[in-house]
């Protein structure tokens, strides 16, 4: 080694000379850089070779000290104003080896912790998040621990984040749990339904009465708690009794919802409407996947049960009202859309509720009253008042979505997705609707809106003027021509269906 590595005294007095460097000015006010890029290389060159001063520590004391130097490398990064800031791959290298305990190479022994010494490194991190005070460090610090880079140690970042998030939730430190929304909106969906997973595992199954806990990151982090419920309504789809939601969580997401409609709008508030969202990421709300579940909760909920008696359960009741009251809360959160997107200039532009999801729900709700028909053979009353609670909700989420400017689609559209679905009154009147119009009909809508390369509504071929009538004789006088019917957003059906 040609120079001494820098240790915590070291790494303090560096920091100390590059915050001083920083106050340098001249004239113009510009930084001197001269002094501050010294400084800074000969750090990246110390994060480089501080790995021959790691290795001869246990992993805990090695894992805390690289942590150490990492805040301290991000900050100066950050004071430096490198754009953009960046962790540099040796810094990853380290990390994979230290904390994450991947073997740099085959020959490399494996190191690994006890459960007490990862509970001990937990709540190092825990508080090195909670005492960086620039939420800048604690993203690109969160960023450089945790964002997937595609190669074996993966599931260790996977593992280890799981546990730092669920202990965030437990001990409720807010800073982590923000990180950790900010991973949830840039992260492949895959790797989103997998941490969203371990939550429910740890509060709603593993640990009786631990529910209360998890409840309280509506208040702790309204961010992360509106990526939860992305994450954990893309997870249980309703596809089997595995991925039908618990009943706790269930109940804890009616609750947050109800107290506060415009919890699942918060992602969408606080983003910059850039062109284009992660591929593959999550959506920009949960309202797709709220209108899943209550949608096919009457079938799904119904399916493969045990008939007993008169073929109920004890909880469907339960059950039944909580998906009424959500779905209640998911169309008064639709209606709070029109203002919103107004004010945005977004009305008639931007898609909070994609057509290609409709698509897959249609479809998944004709398996579902096919497998119905085809498993009730002898009572079907039941089995037909739940397929048509199903078509109701469907219809009144279509029309609300349209009204509010969330789903944008021709009426057309619609008739085409729903072609398979079997009748119900409500769903066809709304499906032979009036046409939508749109206040600002003539802006192109963004460039990831489901119809981007041409405006929301298609433009209909001219009819050729017809011919009047001669007045008949008893007439004399023709009949005043009544205007058009408008569409008015936001006005609820008169209409209500018997069963």
């Amino acid at each position: 080694m040609n120079s001494r590595l820098p240790m915590a005294s070291d790494s303090s007095s560096m920091k100390l000379k590059l915050q001083r460097s920083t106050r340098r000015r001249v004239g113009t006010g510009t930084l001197q850089q001269t002094h501050t890029g010294h400084v800074i290389r000969r750090f990246l060159v110390a994060m480089g070779d501080i790995r021959q001063s790691l290795l001869p520590r246990d992993v805990l004391s090695a894992a805390k000290e690289l942590l150490y130097h990492l805040d301290i490398y991000i900050c100066n990064m950050v004071q430096s104003g490198r754009q953009p800031p960046q962790v540099d791959s040796k810094t990853l290298d380290l990390i994979e080896e230290f904390i994450l305990h991947t073997p740099k190479d085959r020959n490399s022994p494996v190191r690994r912790m006890s459960a007490l010494q990862e509970l001990q490194l937990l709540e190092i991190m825990c508080s090195c998040f909670q005492e960086q005070s620039r939420d800048t460090v604690r993203q690109l610090m969160f960023s450089a621990l945790f964002n997937l880079q595609g190669n074996q140690a993966d599931e260790s970042r996977m593992a280890l984040l799981s546990k730092l998030v669920s202990m965030a939730v437990a001990v409720g430190r807010v800073p982590i749990l923000e990180c950790a929304a900010t991973w949830l909106q840039r992260t492949h969906r895959v790797y989103c339904v997998r941490l969203a997973q371990v939550l429910v595992d740890d509060y709603c199954s593993m640990v009786p009465g631990s529910g209360p806990t998890l409840h309280n990151i509506h208040s702790a982090s309204p961010r992360f708690c509106c990526q939860f419920i992305t994450a954990v309504t893309t997870l249980y789809d309703l596809t089997s009794d595995e991925l039908t939601p618990p009943m706790e969580l269930l109940q804890m997401i009616v609750s947050w919802i109800q107290d506060d409609p415009r919890l699942v709008l918060i992602t969408f508030l606080n983003s910059p409407l850039s062109g284009s969202q992660p591929i593959s990421s999550l959506d920009m709300t949960p309202l797709g996947g709220l209108i899943r579940w209550c949608i096919k909760a009457p079938l799904a909920y119904r399916r493969d049960k045990k008939q007993v008696n008169d073929g109920s359960s004890d909880s469907e009741p339960d059950t039944a009202r909580l998906f009424s009251a959500l779905h209640l809360s998911v169309l008064q959160v639709f209606m709070l859309l029109p203002n919103i997107l107004n004010e945005k200039g977004l009305f008639g532009r931007l898609a909070l509720l994609q057509m290609e999801s409709v698509a897959t729900l249609t479809s998944d709700l004709s398996r579902l009253l096919d497998q119905a028909d085809k498993h009730t053979h002898a009572a079907t009353g039941n089995t037909h008042a739940a397929s048509q609670l199903a078509l109701d909700r469907l219809a009144q989420a279509l029309q609300v979505a349209m009204a509010s400017g969330a789903l944008l689609c021709s009426r057309e559209d619609l008739r085409a997705i729903c072609s398979r679905l079997p009748h119900n009154n409500l769903l066809q009147l709304v499906l032979s609707g009036p046409v939508m119009y749109y206040n600002n009909i003539h802006t192109p809508p963004l460039a990831y809106s489901p119809h981007a390369a041409h405006s929301p509504i298609p433009a209909h071929p001219t009819l050729p003027p017809h011919t009047p009538h001669t007045p008949l004789a008893a007439h004399p006088a023709p009949h005043a021509q009544y205007p058009a019917q408008p569409f008015m957003t936001g006005m609820p059906f008169p209409f209500r269906p018997g069963h």
